[in-house]
Order: C-alpha cells, then sequence, then structure tokens
C-alpha cells in the first residue's frame, strides 16, 4: 500500500497534471469505490462544471480540490491515477474517468477495487469519516519527541502496531515502519511502553528522517508503485530492512530475519535490533 511518502508523489506530480483543468463530466464503471455520497449520481452531478483549484494530502489519502469541494480518495494497494488523452483506449482496470472540458482525462486505475472517494463540500472534508480520526502529520509541529512519548507511554500493544496506527500519527505503513525501527535501533515486538526517553528521541528523529528521504527520492517502487505520470520512486535502493530478508544487515553483516507482528510481514536485524 502506498504510504506517505508515495501519496506526496503522486500529489505533487497530479497537481501538476490537472491543475485548472474543468470536469465536464465522470463516468463510474465500478461504483463500490464512491463511498460518499451514497448514490453515484450525486457524486457525478457534484463535480460537473467544477474547476481543480489545488490537490492537498492528509496521511495517505489524497485531497483533490475543486471550486466548491474536496475529494478524499485512498489509493489502497493498486490505486493509480494518470492523465490520458480523451481517445486513448483504457483497460477493464479503470474504473473513474474525469472527463476533462479541454479533451483529455484523469483516470482512475486499480486492479484490486480496494480504493475509495469520499467526496464533501469544502470545510467538511475533516470532520467526517476517513480523515477525521487521523492523528497529525509527522512533519508538523504537533508530532513532538513529547507527542510521541506521550501517545507510546499509553499503549500495551508492540511498538510496531502501534506506530502502524494512524490514529496515534499519520503517514507510516509497513515498508517505513521497518525502516525506522531499524535505524533506530529497536526491535518490532518490543513493547511501546518499555521505550525510554533516549530510544523515543531517536526513534522521533528517524521517522522523521526516514519519510524525508523517502519522499525526495519520491517513495519506494514495492509491487506496482508508480506516480501519476508513470515515474517510478528510487527509495527502495536505500532500504535498509524491508524485503531484505536473507540479505546482510548493511550495518553488522548479520542475516537480516522476517516474522509477523501484529498480523504484518516484519523485517529486522537480529543483532542490530535486539529485543
Amino acid at each position: 500500500m502506498p504510504e506517505l511518502p508515495e501519496v506526496e508523489t503522486v500529489r505533487k506530480t497530479l497537481k501538476h497534471l490537472v491543475l485548472n483543468k474543468t470536469i465536464d463530466t465522470i463516468t463510474v464503471y465500478w461504483p463500490k469505490i464512491i463511498k460518499h455520497p451514497l448514490e453515484v449520481e450525486q457524486f457525478i452531478d457534484a463535480l460537473k462544471g467544477e474547476t481543480i483549484v489545488d490537490v492537498g494530502r492528509r496521511g495517505k489519502f489524497l485531497l483533490i480540490y475543486t471550486n466548491h469541494y474536496a475529494l478524499v480518495s485512498h489509493l489502497r494497494m493498486e490505486g493509480k491515477y494518470g492523465l490520458y488523452p480523451k481517445h486513448e483506449p483504457f483497460d477493464k482496470h479503470t474504473h473513474v474517468l474525469f472527463h476533462f472540458t479541454d479533451e483529455t482525462e484523469l483516470r482512475y486505475r486499480d486492479v484490486r477495487k480496494f480504493g475509495t472517494m469520499h467526496l464533501f463540500k469544502k470545510g467538511e472534508e475533516f470532520l467526517k469519516p476517513p480523515l477525521i480520526d487521523l492523528g497529525p502529520e509527522p512533519f508538523s509541529e504537533e508530532f513532538t519527541e513529547k507527542y510521541l512519548a506521550m501517545k507510546l507511554k499509553k499503549t500495551n500493544r508492540k511498538v510496531k502496531p502501534a506506530l502502524l496506527d494512524q490514529k496515534l500519527f499519520v503517514g507510516l505503513g509497513n515498508i517505513y515502519v521497518d525502516e525506522a525501527l531499524f535505524r533506530a535501533g529497536i526491535h518490532p515486538e518490543r513493547l511501546a511502553n518499555t521505550l525510554n526517553e533516549t530510544e523515543i528521541v531517536i526513534l522521533h528523529r528517524e521517522i522523521v528522517t526516514t519519510l524525508s528521504e523517502a519522499v525526495n527520492k519520491g517513495g519506494s517502487t514495492i509491487r506496482s508503485y508508480v506516480n501519476s505520470q508513470g515515474e517510478i520512486g528510487m527509495f527502495q535502493l536505500e532500504l535498509y530492512a524491508y524485503g531484505r530478508e536473507g540479505e546482510e544487515c548493511k550495518r553488522c553483516g548479520t542475516p537480516l530475519e522476517k516474522t509477523k507482528v501484529g498480523g504484518r510481514g516484519t523485517h529486522y536485524c537480529p543483532i542490530c535490533q535486539k529485543l
């Protein structure tokens, strides 16, 4: 699933592609993607004639803003956007087409059909699900070492599932939790409330640093992720832990191991991240 760096990369490229384009109409081939409003025709009618004025992000969600509305889009596992000429053919996995007045189309393609779209009037998008319960952004002033310490001390969970909780703070998924924990030297099965002050300071730093570096590299191309211009991210070349089970640790040379923590495949070094 695309995490904060991948979604931020999509946001940047999508903004470049569709800003100031006006929606003529919309074709929806898979109505279940539209979660709000419940009637697909309402979704289509609301956006007819609207012009895209900005593209934002909240956690792993894209926010496509028009004159009067905010479209909250979650890519899930396989969702992708792309801009195409009106008459270019598309395949069966293309489920939503935004037809623009300039004869181009923004197409949403999703092999697994797990993606979602919620449409709200501007100003309401943060007052209702799916955004209302999200924690702070990792690059925000609110996400401090003190905040992270307070949240981790209040949970009995292992540190990896705690960091995956988007109510704690947003943006981390399986890839970047493994990376941040490796860099911080913390075992993913460590109980979150046992981390001391020094460990939390280091973890906070590595969360922010890892995500910043990944954003600068365009995210990680794992499985089939590409941005909305068809370009791949390059941060996968920098990974220390994720997806490297059996390979030598870049720090100590010990073979990396893989286990399951909270039901998620988890990669770590048994020497650099002792439990």
